[in-house]
């Protein structure tokens, strides 16, 4: 349910104090390397770009009236808290952690259709818990059971292989932020020897494993932190809660710095140190001092995910026009105006199913049977990495066999250009439309009003005076049926930079 109005508007005026310690950081390297920031971005504009950021889909036409109608100063600020208290974020940002988690059934990563069930839901209700960051990390590190009932041990198992170095490597890109091959060896080392006693124990039951610490008789030996520290590991030790003890201090280097520039990049379209899963000495912030007000936002907010959302949300920086204030190549990387970015996969299938009326058919050769998805499946809510289509794989879907944030491929392509223009399917889907024709029967003959409700639908915005002109010119002169030309005006915007894109 969603929460009231008032309380909303209640909760906007306590916008994060970093909101302005955000655009203060992003203002001072501006002037520093004499740019000018974009204007503000347009009602029209922030209503369709908050949904798909913040819920995975576009707006409904009624969504954008209303948003468009209300005069309210904070009507912003009230927008972003009704879009965090809905259910729709955990199913979108489930998605998004499910790719960094590597949440998928089959080759490499082998976590099979049960585990894979229970790893997402365990996911899925942590982000709508809202379960705080340190929690939700010390559950991944440190949990022991089967794989089939205690969710989170998923995590070591979602490995490609089952050396130290191995689940090492997933600890440090996950929670770090890195890349270890590219720390210092001693200090790779180190962090492997914190992994060293995992084990995996098969059951009887198909494709259960125990995950639990290696009971086998050990010495104390001596292990490295990332941070140069040497700690002595006793045998009775589980070297697992001595990292995670480390890791998720309110003064750890890396574990807050690492989740907000993940945040950031996921909502801004770079990381403030990019790649976000880079950080490394040598590889330093765009933006002096702005990772560092997210990371106190975070901590103060007792590791309270959704401030760090606000903090970005309700910024002047988030808020800006992707229209550039000049020519200067340095303004993506200083974030002087919003990117445009290309929908995921999984958003612009469900926002052409808004469209349509109906969803792609996705489908999982694991287990036999097949296992087929219902239509009011959203495909962001998809749990396996294994279930997928011809479409979400022509339009970059991650495999999730890395967790790296590039595995996600956002550009556009030949291939799906020809599929959005040519396809037989797509036509098929826009001519058999349920919502084009429930706008057709309400406009009842108006051209006009049909024309404003199909931008609404597919673009989120009204036509300008100059777009209703041109298409109501196409219907006079095209020597089509008002049915075609009306399914030839959906087709061509949903083939528009404008449906495809963030912006």
């Amino acid at each position: 349910m969603h929460k009231p109005l008032a309380i909303l508007a209640l909760l906007a005026a306590f916008t994060p104090a970093s909101a302005a310690t955000v655009d203060e950081a992003v203002a001072a390297a501006l002037a520093e390397h004499k740019m000018s920031q974009a204007p503000p971005c347009t009602d029209a504009t922030f209503v369709r770009r908050v949904y798909l950021d913040v819920i995975g889909k576009p707006p409904t036409p009624e969504e954008v009236k209303a948003f468009l109608q209300d005069r309210t100063a904070g009507k912003r600020a009230t927008l972003i808290e009704a879009l965090l208290a809905r259910p729709e974020f955990a199913d979108y940002w489930s998605m998004k952690w499910c790719d960094l988690l590597r949440v998928k059934s089959e080759f490499p990563i082998n976590l099979w259709p049960n585990a894979v069930q229970a790893y997402h839901r365990w996911v899925h209700d942590a982000i709508r818990e809202n379960r705080p960051y340190d929690a939700f990390a010390r559950d991944l590190l440190t949990s022991s059971g089967s794989n089939f009932r205690v969710p989170p041990v998923n995590f070591w198992r979602a490995v490609q292989g089952r050396a130290p170095s191995d689940l090492a490597g997933v600890v440090a890109l996950t929670f770090m932020g890195a890349r270890l091959d590219r720390m210092p060896k001693e200090r790779a080392a180190g962090l492997a020897a914190f992994c060293a006693r995992v084990a995996f124990k098969p059951t009887s039951e198909w494709k259960e494993e125990i995950v639990q610490l290696n009971p086998a008789p050990v010495a104390a030996v001596e292990a490295m932190l990332p941070d140069g520290t040497v700690v002595k590991l006793e045998p009775e030790d589980d070297p697992r809660l001595v990292f995670a003890a480390w890791l998720i201090r309110a003064d750890n280097p890396w574990f807050a710095r690492a989740v907000v520039n993940r945040i950031w990049a996921w909502l801004m379209g770079r990381g403030v140190v990019h790649e976000p899963d880079d950080i490394r000495e040598d590889n330093p912030p765009s933006v002096t001092g702005l990772l560092e007000a997210l990371e106190a936002e975070l901590v103060r907010s007792k590791w309270d995910l959704k401030q760090v959302y606000r903090a970005i949300l309700n910024s002047r920086t988030y808020q800006a026009s992707s229209t550039p204030a000049g020519d200067d190549p340095a303004a993506a990387s200083l974030f002087a105006h919003s990117a445009v970015r290309r929908l995921d996969a999984e958003v612009l299938a469900d926002a052409i199913a808004a469209i349509t009326g109906d969803r792609e058919e996705y489908s999982s050769p694991i287990p036999e049977p097949y296992t087929f998805i219902p239509d009011s499946h959203p495909t962001v809510l998809l749990p396996d990495g294994s279930i997928t289509s011809s479409f979400l794989e022509m339009f970059g879907r991650p495999a999730r066999d890395t967790g790296l944030f590039s595995e996600r491929n956002n550009d556009c392509t030949d291939a799906q250009r020809l599929f959005l223009l040519n396809s037989s399917a797509m036509q098929e889907r826009l001519r058999g439309s349920a919502r084009l024709r429930a706008i057709g029967q309400a406009a009842r003959g108006d051209s006009v009003t049909y024309i404003r409700e199909v931008y609404l639908l597919i673009l989120s915005r009204y036509p300008t005076e100059k777009e209703i002109a041109d298409v109501r010119e196409y219907g006079k002169t095209s020597g089509l049926s008002g049915k075609q030309s009306a399914e030839d005006l959906a087709w061509a915007l949903v083939n528009t930079k404008e449906f495809l894109f963030r912006h």
